[in-house]
């Protein structure tokens, strides 16, 4: 309520305009009035009562006009920081400005490879208060020849990171990516000679990274989670120890066994300049999806990190993975990725978790199991103390399951708006903004997949939904009816193929047997019993008798 009385005080500037409106729709209403309980129309008349009406209208068009423009000038007056005298807007610079709308909520990503890229790809369609904060953990691993050339650090998150908040990510990946094949440079990578310069002219790693935003032309900023030479070990419950992240997945499957353990060496890597202030004065603070045991705990166990997220106010989310990782997270629910993080973390370090619905093709989930991966179990019972909210997160990218990156930044940002809303800041620009963005991205991508759908299968009429099937029923139905007619197909074919089987073997079966018991038929009729010769010369001899007798 406070929130809505705010929008009538003095500053807003916003009576005059409600005041505007209130008289015009008055003068609408009384001419209205007027025809209605005239009883005789004269021309002096109709002209007085339609100059009242369209002055009423005009009144109330300008007045909406007015406190639509005011409201804007009140929003960018609160956003834009770049104004020193707020009492006078500027509306003609200032309404266009693309940096007012970008600026949201300042939200911290941490964790490691593709899961995280995904989120980053599309929370920065949200805001540009974005920080990644990345393990850089391939010490020890095997160097190819450009980092061998170069002397240079393990950046191959710290790139990816930086390409998936790109703004034309398309070409930064390909330039990033490039590797060098004719000349001196040749087996170069392009990314190992940017970081190497950026390293040279600002004297330090960390400051090439961030300053690469304006170089880049880059959405937030990248921060490696420490700059100090970080080993991923595992100790596993046979009591092996496995030295190289690489090969845990291998060891562990080799061993039959799981892990037990998850450690980093040195155990007092300090943070990187910037870590802990960036998790301090975030908004909302997002850990994971991901390899569990080596992109997003490793994050948790460097110095300050886990007591900087504990400490936090801000809203503190785990995303859950959808598949499995063979060698990792074998037969692992939702509750078991939860309470491996628990385990090494303690409580307090999240919120909320996101999960999946689980409703993937089950074609794909085949091809997965066939190498050793299962979807993730939704066992969210056994967990307390933490907020569970299951949306559809997954989508297919080619042959493999995916995190589709726009339903996670969706799913995140509701969360940030709901949050809001709870603090009762429905008229907060922040929340006006997002809301508004999210609404949009919401509207886009219904027709982003409308319009997939009937590229996919020509223009079809759109089929009702079918009242009494489930969400996953009516959503894979087609997919469904066709593995159905398949296996029908399949099984149709088995069945006419044992029936010609048995076919053949009755017939062969019968021609034997006929030919056994064959036996010649008379003449004058078939199916009679052929005469023996004792008993064709007796007869024979009866007939002469009787011949004989007669003479």
């Amino acid at each position: 309520m406070n929130g809505f009385m705010h929008w009538f005080k003095s500053s807003t500037k916003m009576k005059r305009w409600i005041f505007l409106i209130l008289i015009g729709i008055i003068l609408c209403c009384y001419g209205i009035a007027e025809i209605l309980v005239m009883k005789e129309i004269s021309f002096q008349e109709v002209g007085k009562v339609v100059g009242i009406f369209v002055v009423g209208f005009v009144a109330i068009v300008v007045g909406l006009v007015y406190i639509n423009k005011r409201t804007l000038e009140v929003l960018i007056e609160s956003t834009d920081e770049r104004m020193e005298n707020k009492k006078n807007v500027n509306i003609n610079s200032l309404i266009f400005n693309k940096t007012v709308y970008d600026k949201g909520p300042n939200i911290v990503v941490i964790g490691g490879g593709t899961g995280l890229n995904t989120v980053l790809s599309g929370l920065k369609n949200y805001t540009s208060n974005l920080t990644a904060i990345v393990t850089v953990s391939d010490y020890g691993e095997a160097i190819t020849n450009s980092r061998r050339e170069l002397q240079t650090l393990p950046l191959n998150d710290i790139k990816d990171s930086i390409v998936a908040l790109a703004k034309k990510d398309d070409q930064v990946q390909k330039l990033l990516n490039h590797e060098f094949q004719s000349g001196r440079l040749r087996g170069l990578d392009f990314s190992d000679i940017y970081f190497l310069a950026m390293k040279e002219i600002n004297g330090n790693f960390e400051d090439s990274i961030i300053k690469s935003n304006e170089v880049i032309n880059m959405v937030g900023k990248v921060i490696p989670v420490t700059l100090d030479e970080m080993k991923i070990v595992a100790e596993l419950a046979n009591g092996y120890i496995v030295e190289e992240k690489s090969r845990i997945p291998e060891v562990v499957s080799e061993k039959l066994t799981k892990i037990n353990r998850i450690m980093i060496n040195p155990s007092n890597c300090k943070p990187a300049p910037g870590v802990v202030e960036a998790i301090k004065s975030a908004d909302c603070i997002i850990i994971g999806p991901g390899s569990l045991y080596t992109n997003v705990i490793p994050n948790l166990l460097v110095n300050g990190v886990n007591r900087a997220i504990k400490e936090s106010t801000a809203i503190k989310v785990y995303i859950s993975n959808i598949m499995t990782e063979p060698g990792q997270t074998d037969n692992y629910s939702v509750a078991d990725h939860i309470n491996a993080i628990l385990e090494h973390c303690g409580q307090g370090i999240m919120d909320y978790c996101i999960y999946d619905t689980g409703e993937v093709i089950p074609e794909f989930i085949k091809k997965y199991n066939l190498e050793g991966q299962d979807i993730v179990e939704q066992d969210v019972d056994k967990v307390k103390g933490i907020k569970f909210l299951q949306r559809n997160l997954s989508m297919i990218d080619g042959e493999f399951i995916r995190h589709d990156p726009n339903l996670v930044a969706a799913s995140i940002i509701e969360l940030i708006c709901d949050d809001l809303k709870y603090q009762d800041k429905q008229n907060d620009p922040q929340y006006l903004m997002l809301n508004t963005k999210l609404q949009e991205e919401k509207r886009i991508n219904k027709k982003k997949k409308a319009m997939e759908k009937r590229n996919r299968n020509g223009k079809k009429p759109k089929e009702k939904h079918v009242r009494g099937k489930s969400k996953f029923s009516n959503k894979y139905s087609e997919r469904i009816a066709s593995i159905k007619e398949a296996d029908e197909k399949a099984r149709i074919k088995t069945e006419k193929e044992n029936m010609r089987r048995k076919a053949n073997k009755t017939t062969s079966r019968n021609l034997s047997e006929d030919i056994k018991t064959t036996k010649p038929k008379s003449a004058r009729g078939r199916g009679r019993r052929m005469k023996t010769k004792a008993e064709l010369r007796e007869e024979m001899m009866k007939t002469l008798n009787e011949s004989s007798y007669k003479k």
